[in-house]
């Protein structure tokens, strides 16, 4: 297979685009590196590309190599013709490759392999040619052997039909079609293990759908409910059909002494042996098809958070919301220096709100406190309250935010919150992250598993290996778009940066501990193990700001500082401008890129993203995302009126729509059918994670906390 040819078609890029872009992967270049600095080569494959790109290259050549495995194995047997040998090499999946493989495979004792060991083999022909003109118990008394345990006429034939139903079976193009037609027109069917019992899988206790409709989040719902033993889950496929079929490839003559057996045969190769595994097969597929459409979501998800604007400039106040063991707060600067820690108790049981507001009051003068972030917890609710009461007996404008809390006790508990702040409870490290978070929510949130951030769905039912992976990718991309300070960024940010391990991470942070602020990028090839492809690799995404190259602040990449200093050059200009803002408008002197780039000697993108860049100097991607909803005030769930209209953030995505925090402790939820008014497949195509949206309130079910929302306004 020409796998080049083949990414090529399925990615919808041209040949030369996927044939440079492996080039690269396979020299040990990193997908931002590429996606940044080799659009030349790759005539500007987006990193979304390349991840997909590097994940079906990885997909064919596993087949490519267990076609040379399966090729290698059934040619050792003596078995492979030059017809076997096409039908490998043309196989396009996994499954295919393994169905033909299946004949050849070296079997674990079935009852075939022993009705063969006793010598039946001869008459299972016989009763496949269908041209005996004898009763078939007279075909088999010349089998009969009390050595090999065959006693019976019976047992002769009972043996035989063993073979020949393996036989069936271990038809490739059989398999294909019963496959595809169980895919085609089969339903899945649940029901409930116990209809009385009460449980979340409600909806599935007498539940069918056709496989070909059925819906990702479904099938992660149907696994759940049967791994939780509440549900019994099958594949009702159609049965008559397909037993139909293999009469038609089998039965090629009318001969009443072997029709009726070869009936047998049908049945119990299908039933035994075909549809189980079958069934096994396609709930895989579907399994790893939902899983797949499930990380997707995810990673949007989480891309969505990542890339979150940072509020920088403000002192902010941490709070982690409890009851019986208090609020913790911190207060955190404008750099996510921790100042102050403390824990008041104005919630449940204690209640002590005076007392509380009166330590909050204090705090707010002490260290002008302009911004307070909540987490969305347990009591966050009443600590809403408590703030807005706060707010209108303060002359101060403080506003607070109710932030996405998910993964801030999974960070407070590890070994790097640990590191971070050795001498803070877990309460205290949890409060700080949540301030933190609001400041600079990349920063943050790097340091928490991607899977603890809470913005997917079944994320702890998936191929844990898979969802790391992509996630990773995910968190990957957004870190190396934005860039680090090199000077500043933790060493849980810096691993993700392109080229760098976590060792070099930490060794990074010693050598800026040890030796004091970097001052040059090309210091970085002083730090252990760092070498000079890492460097390649690394350099342009991390900044230095009042260093000693103003393009070392850029993400210039230092293999182009000669063209941009002679293009600085050329249009009257000094690398020192860039820091002082001057450049804004280079791009309107110049008319003819193509021209000055072979000129400076480099590629036409190559100069439009330096030129770019030295008009905006180290300028954030994060900037043009919705900024978050700043309150002073607050709503109850009983406040809420069918048709009131309200602006909201949208905090997940799933598959079947979204959940929108409107300002009351419940978030609700805009159902796919009412995002938008045209047709849309998945409500990505309408909203995404940080987004902030206009929503009408349509019902409000105060027992079951749930608050139906609409976008159709």
């Amino acid at each position: 297979m020409d796998i080049i040819a083949k990414l090529a078609q399925e990615l919808n890029i041209k040949v030369q685009q996927a044939s440079a872009a492996v080039k690269l992967i396979d020299e040990g270049n990193t997908i931002p590196f590429i996606s940044r600095y080799r659009k030349e080569a790759t005539g500007a494959l987006d990193d979304e590309v390349l991840r997909n790109l590097f994940e079906r290259l990885t997909y064919l050549r596993n087949l490519e190599e267990k076609k040379e495995q399966v090729l290698s194995s059934i040619e050792e047997q003596g078995k492979l013709t030059e017809e076997l040998k096409q039908q490998i090499l043309e196989a396009e999946t996994l499954v295919a490759v393994e169905d033909l493989y299946r004949p050849y495979r070296p079997k674990r004792r079935t009852r075939a392999t022993i009705a063969k060991e006793k010598g039946l083999e001869p008459l299972a022909n016989i009763i496949l040619l269908q041209m005996t003109n004898k009763p078939l118990e007279l075909e088999a008394e010349p089998f009969l052997d009390a050595e090999k345990d065959v006693n019976t006429v019976q047992d002769a034939i009972a043996g035989a039909m063993d073979i020949l139903a393996e036989g069936i079976s271990d038809e490739a193009d059989y398999r294909k079609y019963i496959r595809d037609l169980t895919m085609r027109t089969g339903r899945i069917v649940s029901v409930a293990k116990d209809a009385e019992a009460e449980s979340v899988y409600e909806m599935y206790y007498d539940f069918e759908e056709g496989l070909a409709k059925l819906a990702g989040h479904r099938i992660l719902a149907l696994n759940r409910g049967e791994a939780e033993k509440i549900l019994t889950v099958k594949i009702e496929a159609p049965t008559e059909q397909i037993l139909q079929y293999l009469a038609k490839k089998t039965i090629t003559r009318e001969n009443p002494n072997t029709t009726a057996t070869l009936q047998a045969v049908i049945e119990d190769s299908y039933k035994r042996l075909i549809a189980p595994a079958i069934e096994r097969e396609i709930r895989n597929e579907l399994t790893e098809r939902a899983e797949d459409g499930a990380i997707r979501v995810f990673g949007k998800n989480l891309e969505q958070l990542l890339m979150q604007p940072p509020i920088a400039g403000k002192v902010v106040l941490g709070w982690d919301p409890a009851f019986r063991t208090g609020c913790k707060l911190a207060v955190v600067d404008s750099t996510g220096k921790v100042l102050d820690t403390t824990v008041i108790y104005p919630t449940a049981p204690q209640n002590k709100v005076e007392q509380s507001k009166a330590v909050l009051k204090k705090l707010i003068q002490k260290y002008d406190i302009s911004l307070i972030s909540v987490g969305n917890g347990t009591a966050s609710r009443e600590s809403e309250m408590i703030i807005v009461d706060l707010l209108k007996e303060i002359p101060k404008p403080v506003q607070y935010v109710i932030v996405n809390e998910a993964g801030a006790s999974v960070y407070s508990a590890s070994k790097l919150a640990t590191e971070e702040f050795p001498n803070f409870d877990v309460g205290q490290r949890s409060a700080a992250s949540i301030a933190r978070r609001l400041q600079d929510p990349l920063a943050e949130l790097v340091k928490i598993d991607p899977k603890s951030i809470g913005v997917g769905q079944y994320q702890h039912d998936m191929n844990q290996k898979k969802l790391s992976g992509a996630l990773n990718g995910v968190v990957e991309d957004c870190v190396n778009k934005v860039g680090v300070d090199l000077n500043t960024a933790s060493a849980s940010l810096l691993e993700y940066i392109s080229g760098i391990s976590k060792v070099i991470a930490r060794n990074i942070v010693a050598y800026r501990e040890e030796n004091g602020r970097f001052l040059t990028r090309s210091q970085l090839l002083k730090v252990a193990k760092l070498g000079p492809k890492a460097y390649e690799q690394c350099a342009g995404f991390m900044r230095i700001s009042e260093g000693k190259n103003p393009l070392d602040g850029t993400s210039v990449h230092p293999e182009s500082y000669d063209a941009a200093k002679k293009l600085l050059e050329k249009l009257g200009f000094v690398p020192e401008d860039i820091c002082g803002g001057k450049l804004f408008g280079i791009s309107k002197k110049i008319t003819d890129y193509k021209k000055l780039a072979a000129e400076l000697e480099i590629g036409e993108l190559t100069l439009q993203d330096i030129v770019k860049e030295l008009e905006k100097p180290a300028r954030d991607p994060r900037d043009e995302m919705p900024k978050p909803i700043l309150r002073t005030d607050v709503l109850e769930m009983k406040d809420l009126t069918p048709g009131m209209i309200l602006k909201g953030t949208v905090r997940n995505v799933i598959d079947f729509g979204a959940f929108i925090d409107i300002g009351v402790h419940q978030d609700g939820l805009v159902h796919i059918s009412q995002m938008t008014e045209r047709y849309i497949k998945h409500p990505l195509e309408a909203v995404s994670v940080g987004d902030i949206v206009e929503v009408k309130v349509m019902s409000v079910d105060l027992k079951k906390k749930r608050i139906q929302l609409t976008m159709k306004l």
